[in-house]
């Protein structure tokens, strides 16, 4: 069943379509500034993402230190950027949501929540990574001295 109201089916059935994107080079560039802006937003308004940033670097610093496989690097880059990607997509959801409603609506909370536990399930599969990667240099460290 559609979601869109019959309201709304009826003001898009008067529009005419949207003309085709236009290719070049400065459309190019300018869809780099805008993805520039887009980290500068997150990067400024939500905290998480400074955590899972500083995390990362963390994770790397072991890295370095445990000498881990190009494997284990692999594994390592590809968890941090799903997080990275999640945490993205959140604020992008949290602010289209706060644009479209400021009053309170369950199917806001669902969205808001909904990208919150994916960030949640990037996080749980960082942790699962981060164990598989350090857990075994970490228990040599400690039962080697």
């Amino acid at each position: 069943m559609s979601t869109v109201s019959k309201d709304k089916k009826k003001k898009l059935k008067g529009k005419k379509e949207v003309s085709p994107k236009k290719y070049g080079f400065k459309r190019f560039i300018a869809s780099w500034v805008n993805s520039y802006y887009g980290y500068k937003y997150a990067y400024t308004h939500e905290q998480s993402l400074l955590l899972h940033i500083f995390f990362s670097i963390f994770a790397i610093f072991c890295g370095i230190v445990f000498e881990i496989t190009g494997t284990q690097w692999i594994l390592l880059f590809l968890v941090m950027t799903v997080i990275i990607v999640a945490e993205l997509l959140n604020t992008a959801i949290e602010a289209t949501v706060d644009l479209v409603t400021e009053e309170y609506h369950p199917l806001a909370k669902v969205a808001k929540d909904c990208a919150s536990a994916a960030v949640l399930t990037s996080v749980l599969l960082a942790t699962i990574v981060g164990i598989y990667v350090f857990f075994p240099q970490i228990l040599e460290l400690i039962f080697k001295r």
